[in-house]
């Protein structure tokens, strides 16, 4: 079992940065040794490449907007398999989970795209933890360091993480021993 935690954000979009923070926090902790973070920022094809090296699960840590109060905090299981993703507009129940930089549906789809080309091949599980922004800044803004709402979320959101990871090893193991 092998699972990559992704950190992804523009560090000068003010709550864009959730990810990378989030990543920043989780690098510090001991997790155990199945387990890689990393801070990919808006390098779209870093991510793209890192889901080719076979992880099992993926988990992207990003701001995700869908319309709740700033720093609400969403797990959603992505389906990087899908033909179409779930940031496509008119497509009824989509997700907004767009970066300001890097799109992680499209980098899903980029990444399958780059596989083998067998049909069969997966990226493996891609779950999103994400966080409600409550300001996004811009390029002329330069706006650095998040918002205090959702700075306020990023350690619960480590800890949402380190859950998840926990989970996913414990459910592993039980699969393995049965």
């Amino acid at each position: 079992m092998r699972i990559l935690i992704a950190g992804i954000g523009n560090i000068f979009h003010g709550d864009d940065a959730f990810g990378v923070e989030v990543a920043s926090h989780l690098s510090r902790r001991s997790l155990p040794p199945e387990v890689r973070v990393v801070d990919f920022g808006i390098r779209g094809f870093d991510l793209a490449y890192a889901l080719l090296d076979g992880y099992d699960v993926t988990i992207l840590v990003d701001a995700t907007s869908r319309g709740g109060l700033p720093g609400t905090l969403y797990t959603i299981e992505l389906d990087g398999n899908a033909p179409s993703g779930l940031d496509e507009p008119g497509i009824d129940g989509a997700i907004d989970v767009a970066t300001h930089g890097m799109n992680p549906m499209r980098v899903l789809r980029m990444a399958k795209a780059m596989g083998s080309g067998d049909p069969n091949d997966s990226i493996g599980r891609i779950l999103l933890v994400g966080c409600e922004p409550e300001t996004l800044g811009s390029e002329e803004e330069g706006q650095m360091g998040l918002s205090a709402t959702v700075g306020a979320a990023v350690e619960t959101a480590a800890d949402t993480v380190e859950a998840l990871v926990g989970s996913i090893l414990e459910k592993n193991r039980s699969v393995a021993a049965a």
